[in-house]
């Protein structure tokens, strides 16, 4: 299975990530990886910080001549913004003084961070919880999403609801259905909101204006789908082994998501269960199918045979321009947050992370259920699988 870890700040010299468990021989390149980070940078009401940063992952090891070689792969992604923090994050001691940020800002990780690791300075808290580090783990989700190609499995993340604008227009698409109409709504309204109302979305726009003159921020819903995912990944006989839970902690690791649902997820609890529950039929040659999918393509913690659906609710950036109430760590004296840098809306960069983290997760399942040092073995695993659950 892959796994991963990140380290590196927010203003620091850079992010780096190295992934263990990737087999040998799939394609990868640093074009590749740039597709995914670049749309992570996107985004009608994005801040300042998107207009310093070009985000490109350096590949340091793990593949060669195109292809990786079966050793952990290790990325790094410069962030160009640290030649302005040098003195600031400074790895060893520097002469005179420097501006600490004392006044911890509500709904981010400052003051209990500072609190457990006993910093009145919170820029040792923020450099590292910031949603910077992200950029991160959508490159992982960019090797991954490599892997699940190969497997035949395409995966999107888009927005479903923004500041409480929401849409049906994506009801009964594919994800080829879905990118359509995406694509029409940024084409008429020159915004990039990863959105596919195309009614809804001068609405979405007014919102997020409002809130950039106010000095306010809004949050939203973002979407992962995936085409047809086969029957079995994941397992019910432990309560870590179930594919939802890990992809709601993957979810809800990502800064500023506060709830994941599956399927037609809390309104399951209002619909009674002779309708709810997906029904099961029998196709020959094809096997079992499912007529729809409330369940989001997961029963007792398995993929049944149906696309993945889930949906995770962003709350609304917590840097707001205007100031929230606070207090000074050092002083005890009440405030307002001191304002930095801070986007308005990021929930179309968010969908792009929920994509990655999901596309992770999946990638797991598949390698746990078919193993293989090299993807071609995993591959022939697969196609086998498929045999099987034709013939079942």
């Amino acid at each position: 299975m892959l796994r991963y870890m990140t380290a590196g700040e927010s203003h620091g010299k850079g992010l780096s990530v190295i992934i263990d468990g990737v087999p040998s021989g799939l394609e990868l390149s640093e074009d590749l990886l740039e597709q995914d980070l670049s749309e992570r940078q996107k985004g009608y009401g994005r801040g300042g910080r998107q207009k310093i940063e070009s985000d490109r992952a350096e590949i340091i090891s793990g593949v060669r001549f195109g292809k990786t070689t079966g050793a952990p792969v290790a990325l790094f992604i410069k962030n160009r913004d640290f030649e302005n923090w040098k003195k600031i994050l400074s790895a060893v001691p520097v002469n005179g003084a420097v501006k600490e940020f004392n006044v911890p800002r509500p709904g981010h990780a400052d003051l209990a961070g500072g609190i457990k690791y006993g910093h009145k300075d919170f820029r040792n808290v923020l450099e590292r919880a910031s949603a910077r580090e992200t950029a991160s783990r959508v490159a992982v989700g960019a090797v991954a999403k490599a892997m699940l190609k190969k497997f035949g499995v395409d995966i999107f993340g888009y927005v479903s609801n923004i500041a409480g604008i929401v849409t049906d227009e994506d009801m009964g698409l594919d994800i080829e259905g879905i990118k359509k109409k995406i694509s029409e709504v940024e084409k008429k309204y020159k915004a990039s909101l990863r959105f596919p109302g195309v009614d809804e979305a001068a609405s979405i726009i007014r919102m997020i204006d409002n809130a950039i003159k106010e000095g306010d921020t809004v949050g939203g819903v973002v979407k992962v789908i995936t085409s047809p995912l086969p029957a079995g990944l994941g397992d019910y006989t432990q309560w870590d082994k179930k594919l939802d839970a890990r992809i709601a902690m993957a979810l809800m690791s990502v800064q500023a998501f506060k709830g994941v649902e599956f399927g037609l997820g809390f309104r399951c609890s209002g619909i009674p269960g002779s309708l709810f529950h997906d029904r099961i039929r029998y196709k020959k040659g094809t096997g079992f199918i499912r007529p729809t999918d409330n369940a989001g393509g997961l029963e007792g913690g398995m993929t049944n045979g149906a696309p993945l659906m889930v949906q995770a609710a962003m709350k609304p950036i917590s840097t707001v321009r205007k100031g929230t109430e606070s207090v000074n760590a050092k002083t005890k004296n009440s405030t307002v947050t001191v304002y930095e840098r801070s986007d308005t809306c990021a929930v179309p960069a968010a969908s792009v992370v929920a994509e990655a983290v999901v596309a992770i997760e999946v990638c797991n399942a598949f390698m746990e259920k078919f193993g293989g040092d090299r993807i071609e073995e995993t591959v022939i695993n697969l196609e086998n699988y498929a045999k099987y659950l034709k013939k079942y």
